[in-house]
């Protein structure tokens, strides 16, 4: 019972430290932010920072894996066999990550943390590496889904998988660091859909079939 309740406090010291981190993040950026100063926001010892995580890039990334953040789910389609419409698929979890984006706060915040508030100085090149993994097993997936479309609807792209990849994740991407920086500017989901949607259509895809997007959301894109 006594090894049991220690663990438990162990652990809630542990997510404490996250949360503290967290809110010292973003408010004042990574670099501008000390072990000590998150320890003192989470009611605890510098010791007990180094009991939990190795150094402020451990801290970061244990922070990061608390969420699952747009750009870092891979698509359905990346499934052996694909799915029947694997770009169907990236847009609803597109949609999916815009919506959890704007809905919970936490993933807001983090997001905003790692494209906004670190700098990826030599200490930190753990989570530079993170973010560079992270996008390029994106990008991949994204690769793979818009090749395998391709073939399907027998059309052929107008530039290589590669770089239609590279524009579909910087598209997405930029989207919602515009969106971060004010929130108030534009729709974020409704926004995210038709520039997806778009992009696609410049890369020779069919429009969507009827009934994927309400009605009246397509009579408005068909007369901008």
């Amino acid at each position: 019972m006594v090894a049991r309740r220690t663990k438990e406090e162990a652990l809630a010291t542990r997510n404490r430290l996250l949360d503290a981190a967290e809110l010292l993040f973003q408010a004042q950026g990574v670099s501008q932010t000390t072990l000590q100063q998150i320890a003192q926001q989470a009611g605890a010892t510098r010791g007990a920072i180094y009991w939990h995580f190795k150094d402020k890039a451990d801290l970061f990334n244990a922070m990061m894996e608390r969420v699952i953040l747009p750009l870092e789910t891979p698509p359905k389609s990346d499934v052996p066999g694909g799915g029947d419409d694997p770009l169907a698929e990236i847009e609803e979890g597109m949609v999916h990550a815009l919506t959890l984006m704007v809905a919970d706060p936490q993933v807001r915040r983090v997001f905003d943390i790692a494209t906004h508030k670190v700098e990826y100085t030599h200490d930190m090149a753990s989570v530079q590496q993170r973010h560079l993994d992270a996008r390029n097993a994106c990008v991949v997936d994204f690769e793979k889904a818009l090749r395998l479309a391709a073939r399907r609807a027998r059309i052929r792209l107008p530039v290589p998988g590669a770089i239609a990849a590279q524009g579909m994740h910087a598209l997405i991407g930029g989207l919602i660091q515009n969106w971060l920086l004010d929130p108030t500017a534009f729709d974020l989901v409704p926004t995210g859909r038709r520039t997806f949607r778009v992009y696609l259509a410049g890369l020779g895809f069919p429009r969507p079939t009827a009934g994927s997007v309400p009605a009246a959301q397509d009579t408005e894109t068909a007369s901008a």
